[in-house]
């Protein structure tokens, strides 16, 4: 099929390979412009667009999609499907209807739950077990058109969103393939959602990373791993800022107040949490320091057990 693929981040590079691989004609890559980053201000590209040119591909960057000359390349290209992979742009139906076969999207979850910008993240955060991709029709709404295939698969006890954002970039590249084929065969065909069922998985904000000692150890610890890659999981130890990159639940003790450090050991820092329960530290990242054991930071900062986090 000819496609046009709009997509900026690096969830969407397997799918972009895989419609290659598969045969398909990418007649351009859409994706959101360079922007300056880092304390140099350096302009780096989007993920997706070093790929697509590596590819030979024609890559686009308009400013905002919707804009008239925008839609005018896109037209222009006449594409049979278009493809969205976390392109970060809200397509306004007047692009979602170009191609003859609608637009097609993939997206991090099994819908109709976590709708939104975040899905990976929230489920972890939740304590989901299970999670997928979905491929479906989008329309005016937020992850509300109908889907065509889904695939689920466990989330890991230790799983991180960035690792397990990877493994679903994959197994949607995989789902896309076959959904593309079963537009073309016939033998896939768009199912309603069940709105009622719907869940939302909101845009993290910087804030959703401060630990809340007085949350259980277990929900802590998703949000740990939920919020690995950004904005982590954070706190304060002795007035200086402290990362959280990798902990562990441990049987707890009544009467500990959350966020006093109860004991430090060979392991790590363990603190008190919320219901009577206790947070091994295993990994943490001082303010401005790399990341290190947490054992390794209490000997070299002299962390003692009765200090309060937070």
């Amino acid at each position: 099929m000819k496609v046009v693929f709009l997509g900026s981040g690096a969830f969407a590079i397997p799918s972009l390979e895989a419609l290659l691989g598969a045969g398909h004609e990418v007649a351009a890559v859409v994706t959101q412009p360079d922007k300056e980053k880092g304390r140099g201000r350096a302009v780096a590209p989007p993920p997706l667009k070093p790929i697509a040119l590596d590819h030979g591909l024609t890559v686009l960057q308009p400013r905002r999609v919707k804009e008239p000359a925008a839609q005018e390349a896109l037209r222009a290209l006449a594409p049979e499907i278009q493809v969205v992979v976390a392109y970060g742009q809200i397509l306004p139906l007047s692009v979602i209807e170009i191609p003859k076969h609608r637009t097609v999207n993939v997206h991090g979850s099994l819908l109709p739950r976590y709708r939104g910008a975040a899905p990976v993240q929230w489920a972890i955060v939740n304590g989901e077990t299970e999670t997928g991709v979905t491929t479906m029709l989008i329309d005016a709404g937020l992850d509300t058109g109908p889907t065509l295939l889904a695939r689920a698969t466990p989330i890991g006890e230790d799983e991180t969103a960035e690792r397990l954002e990877q493994r679903l970039a994959v197994l949607g590249a995989e789902l896309l393939v076959d959904t593309l084929k079963g537009i073309q065969d016939g033998t896939v065909a768009p199912t309603p959602q069940d709105h009622a069922s719907a869940t939302h998985a909101p845009i993290i904000r910087k804030e959703d990373g401060v630990i809340d000692w007085t949350r259980p150890a277990a929900a802590i610890e998703r949000r740990v791993r939920g919020f690995h890659a950004w904005p982590g999981a954070t706190t304060t130890l002795a007035g200086r800022g402290l990362k959280i990159l990798r902990a562990r639940e441990r049987p707890g003790s009544a009467g500990d107040t959350p966020g006093t450090l109860v004991q430090v050991d060979r392991e790590g820092l363990v603190v008190a949490c919320g219901e009577a329960s206790r947070l091994l530290l295993l990994e943490v990242q001082p303010e401005s320091r790399h990341a290190m054991s947490a054992a390794a930071f209490a000997a070299g900062a002299r962390i003692a057990a009765g200090l309060l986090l937070g």
